[in-house]
């Protein structure tokens, strides 16, 4: 990835993901365990159903090192199969 995140953010923060996806019994866990593997912490996220019930989205807020920490968040999340979008 090419990114800009080391030019606008100071390393340590706190950063904001937004993870969408179908929204099955295991997308929770399956999200909070890339977390924790990739940025333990103790992460509540809010977490949203849609209108009709099919997609899920959570937000949660990670502290992250460094630019690369954040992309590698983004395709590890991004690579969980029942994840569509990771903002």
């Amino acid at each position: 990835m090419n990114t800009k995140f080391d030019e606008y953010l100071e390393f340590p923060c706190a950063f904001t993901f937004k993870v969408m996806g179908v929204a099955t019994d295991t997308l929770e866990s399956e999200i909070l365990e890339v977390v924790q593997r990739l940025a333990p912490g103790n992460y509540s996220p809010s977490s949203r159903l849609s209108t009709k019930g099919n997609y899920r989205s959570l937000t949660l807020s990670i502290r992250v090192t460094s630019k690369e920490h954040i992309e590698q968040l983004y395709q590890q999340l991004g690579a969980i199969d029942d994840v569509r979008h990771v903002l």
